[in-house]
C-alpha cells in the first residue's frame, strides 16, 4: 500500500509538471500595426484556444509602428510584442533598451514603398523632392537611406510626413503624399481601395536592391525572459501552433480574424495571409527551424541597420536576440 501511495504521488507530481504552470496567467500582445490579414494567425490562434492550452489568457491590441511597440513592451505596457528586428536592434544599440527578439517571424524583408501608377514613379531612383508618409519608429525609415544609396537617390532631399499608420493609404490614394511604406503583403486590399478611387498601386520592394534581412519578430523584455521563462516558453508554443494552423487553414483563419476585426474583408485577409505565410514558411525556415535566426543573415541585418543609422557596425546583434525558449 505504501509503494502504491508513493507511485500515485509521483504520477500526480509528473502530471502537474507537464501542465501549464498557471491557468490564470494573463498577457498582452501588442502588434506592430493595425490588425490586417497579416496578423490573422494571432487572432485565429486566440480563437482556437492555442494560448489557453498553454495556460495563458492572451489579449491582443493594435500597434502604432515597430518603434512604438518596442517602447511599450520595454515600459511594461505589454508583455509581448510584434516588432521589426531592425527597431529592436536600433533601440538596443542606441540606448540599451532591455527588449529582445525571442522569435523570428519573417525570414526576409517584405519592406516596400507603395506608389500610384499615375505618379510615374517606377523605382527608387529620382525620389528627391517627393513626400513619403511615415509613422514614428517605422522600420522602413531605418532602411530607406541604404535603399536610396543603392539606387542613386539622395535621402536628405526627401520629405517625410509623419502620420498615423491607419491614414497612410488614404494619404497616398488622395495624392497628399507621393509614396507610403508598407509591407508588400498589404498590396491586395490597399489596391482595392485605390481602384475604387480610379487609381492603381504599384509596389517597389526594398528586396530588389539586395535586401535579404530579417523583419518582423516576437519580442519580450530581459526581465520577463529571466524571471518568468516558463511564461515566455508557453507563449512561444502558442504562437508557433497558431502560425502552423493558420498556414494549413488559411480561409478558416481569416474567418476567425474577421470575426474579431470586422473592418477587414474576407478576401482582403486571405490575400494578405497568403502572402504573409511565404515570409514565415520557406526554405530558410526549413534550414534554420521555425523562429530561429541564421547568424549570417542576422549579421547582415545589423550591417544594414548600422549603416542606415550611423551606428557602430562592430556592435554584436546577438545582444538583442534570445531564442533559447523556442519549442
Amino acid at each position: 500500500m505504501v509503494r502504491k501511495a508513493i507511485a500515485t504521488g509521483l504520477c500526480v507530481l509528473l502530471l502537474a509538471a507537464t501542465r501549464p504552470a498557471s491557468a490564470e496567467d494573463r498577457a498582452l500582445l501588442q502588434l506592430d500595426w493595425i490588425p490586417t490579414g497579416e496578423h490573422a494567425a494571432y487572432f485565429a490562434g486566440l480563437a482556437r484556444g492555442f494560448w489557453r492550452e498553454q495556460g495563458i489568457v492572451l489579449s491582443i491590441t493594435r500597434g502604432y509602428g515597430s518603434g512604438d511597440t518596442v517602447n511599450k513592451v520595454a515600459a511594461g505596457a505589454a508583455q509581448f510584442g510584434v516588432a521589426d528586428i531592425g527597431a529592436v536592434l536600433a533601440a538596443r544599440a542606441r540606448q540599451n533598451v532591455p527588449v529582445r527578439s525571442i522569435s523570428a517571424v519573417y525570414t526576409h524583408s517584405p519592406h516596400s514603398l507603395f506608389v500610384l501608377r499615375s505618379s510615374g514613379i517606377t523605382n527608387f531612383r529620382g525620389l528627391e523632392g517627393k513626400r513619403i508618409a511615415i509613422t514614428p519608429g517605422n522600420s522602413h525609415r531605418l532602411y530607406f537611406p541604404e535603399v536610396a544609396r543603392r539606387s542613386g537617390t539622395d535621402p536628405s532631399r526627401i520629405t517625410w510626413v509623419n502620420t498615423d499608420a491607419s491614414a497612410m493609404a488614404a494619404m497616398l490614394i488622395s495624392k497628399r503624399v507621393d509614396a507610403a511604406p508598407f509591407y508588400s503583403m498589404h498590396w491586395y486590399y490597399q489596391n482595392k481601395a485605390a481602384r475604387r478611387a480610379g487609381e492603381e498601386i504599384v509596389v517597389l520592394p526594398f528586396v530588389e536592391t539586395g535586401f535579404a534581412i530579417y523583419a518582423a519578430s516576437l519580442i519580450a523584455t530581459d526581465e520577463l525572459i529571466q524571471q518568468n521563462p516558463d511564461l515566455v516558453r508557453r507563449f512561444l508554443r502558442g504562437a508557433q501552433k497558431s502560425f502552423e494552423w493558420a498556414n494549413a487553414n488559411q480561409a478558416e483563419a481569416c474567418k476567425l480574424h474577421v470575426q474579431r476585426n470586422p473592418e477587414v474583408e474576407q478576401d482582403d485577409c486571405e490575400g494578405s495571409l497568403r502572402a504573409t505565410m511565404g515570409f514565415v514558411f520557406n526554405d530558410h525556415e526549413r534550414q534554420t527551424g521555425l523562429g530561429r535566426f541564421d547568424p549570417e543573415r542576422l549579421a547582415f541585418t545589423w550591417k544594414v541597420v548600422a549603416e542606415s543609422l550611423q551606428l557602430d557596425p562592430a556592435w554584436d546583434p546577438t545582444q538583442a536576440v534570445d531564442t533559447s525558449l523556442l519549442p
